[in-house]
Formats: structure tokens, C-alpha cells, sequence
């Protein structure tokens, strides 16, 4: 993500930091397996010093 007035940039850095995202989010602990047949959500917030997000399955009762 980047502000208004930066440039996007997606150098070396940025691609080792998304393959070890990547890599945490594939492994223990992981709640529940990906049914990719249930409607998918994933909220994401950033900020200067955190980033938080959440992927949630719809249940058969309708909750996330």
C-alpha cells in the first residue's frame, strides 16, 4: 500500500516480506481449511506500524 504522493514500489523487499506472509498464512496454526465453494472475506487495515487481517468463511448458519 502506498500514500497519495508516494510512487508504488515493489521491489526485492517487498516481494520477501509477501513470500514469508504468504508462507505464515499456509502453515500451523491455521483455524479451518480454505473451502474456496463458501463465499470468502478478508478484511485488511495498515497503518505506519501494524497491519492487520482477517480471513473468514461464511458459515452454513450465515456468520463470518
Amino acid at each position: 500500500m502506498a500514500k497519495k504522493d508516494q510512487k508504488w514500489e515493489w521491489m526485492e523487499r517487498q516481494e520477501k516480506t509477501f513470500k514469508k506472509l504468504k508462507e505464515r498464512f499456509t502453515k500451523e496454526p491455521v483455524l479451518a481449511t480454505l473451502d474456496l465453494d463458501k463465499k470468502i472475506r478478508m478484511k485488511v487495515d495498515a497503518s505506519d506500524y501494524v497491519t492487520e487481517r482477517v480471513l473468514s468463511i461464511e458459515c452454513k448458519d450465515g456468520k463470518w
